[in-house]
């Protein structure tokens, strides 16, 4: 089922929706779920709640998929640029956007610092990060792998679907040389043919996919590339990627 609260993202000075499904006979359970905190909420479970009127129709997958989630996803600000703000884990150019001071660190910080621990209260969640992940797509792909490289003490999975990795490729880099990760992370690494455009800019999308993937390896994680062909950037095609990622990332 499908429920939300607001919260208040206290570096940032606002009040957030979160949208957050919630498995099936949870109030008489008793058992503890796994949490998987995605992006873009507002994208995930509702066409009427989603920016271009199309979701990833998440909640349907979620309520005949056979492994009880929790999935918590706060909304983006939808206000001017500052989606790519709030989503940008580093200072970085983002055409035709221009210089984007970003804020993801302290996004990250605010989300395991307050969201978490308010999600582990109220819900009946396994806190732990063997049973923690995180999801999103473009820019908040951009951020899951981010928050898995940086926040790997409390993450163990990222979905990470159409990332937006060219805007800050050399400190994604840096980043995972200077990560300590633990090998029994997972990270799903996506990108579609059709969102490429030109021959040359979808050998691009795939080196830079590839060449993360196997710095990820080196580090001792488990990754799985995937070229979605004749993928585009949007939901339905995101939609259809649901299920892999998610028994990639959630199997035994």
């Amino acid at each position: 089922m499908l429920e939300q609260f607001t919260a208040h993202i206290t570096p940032f000075g606002k009040d957030r929706v979160v949208r957050v499904w919630l498995p099936d006979g949870i109030e008489t359970a008793r058992t503890a779920y796994p949490v998987l905190y995605m992006f873009d909420g507002h994208n995930l479970f509702r066409d009427e709640w989603a920016t271009y009127g199309k979701c990833w129709g998440l909640a349907d997958f979620l309520a005949r998929w056979e492994k009880p989630v929790i999935v918590v996803a706060p909304e983006c600000d939808k206000e001017g640029n500052n989606r790519l703000i709030e989503y940008a884990p580093y200072d970085m150019e983002i055409p035709p956007c221009g210089f984007v001071h970003g804020r993801g660190a302290e996004l990250m910080d605010w989300t395991l610092g307050e969201l978490k621990p308010y999600v582990d209260r109220i819900y009946p969640t396994i806190p732990f990060r063997e049973a923690t992940g995180v999801g999103g797509s473009s820019m908040g792909g951009l951020m899951s792998l981010f928050t898995v490289l940086r926040y790997n003490r409390w993450f163990s999975k990222a979905a990470c679907l159409s990332s937006s990795f060219r805007f800050c490729f050399g400190q994604l880099l840096e980043e995972v040389e200077g990560a300590e990760v633990d090998a029994d992370t997972r990270v799903y690494l996506s990108w579609g043919s059709a969102e490429c455009g030109t021959k040359e800019a979808l050998a691009n999308a795939t080196d830079l996919n590839l060449t993360l993937s196997r710095a990820l390896m080196r580090k001792g994680a488990r990754t799985y590339p995937y070229l979605h062909v004749g993928g585009a950037h949007c939901e339905a095609d995101w939609e259809k990627e649901v299920p892999r990622f998610m028994n990639y990332l959630w199997r035994e």
